[in-house]
């Protein structure tokens, strides 16, 4: 059973490591236009498909950048407190 397991486990590596590097050929085919449009830098694609770790400085500073797309409404919409107990 141990052989069987060792063959499973190695076949689903195998296949994550195919799965992230045809992703990250993926990215670096696309233009800079079309990053810009999903909110990735250049610079960051091996850190997103290879799962590299975050400095808090870029974690800032991606948060900062996700709070300016919120519009307007969504932010009212979610910002109210309907259930006063909470």
């Amino acid at each position: 059973m141990f052989v069987v397991n060792l063959f499973i486990a190695a076949r689903a590596a195998i296949s994550g490591w195919l799965r992230r590097e045809r992703a990250y050929d993926e990215l670096m085919a696309l233009d800079d236009r079309s990053l810009a449009d999903i909110g990735v830098n250049r610079s960051e694609i091996q850190a997103l498909v290879y799962g590299a770790p975050e400095t808090p400085a870029a974690r800032t500073e991606r948060m900062r950048k996700a709070a300016e797309y919120v519009p307007a409404q969504a932010r009212l919409a979610g910002g109210h407190r309907w259930f006063p107990f909470f």
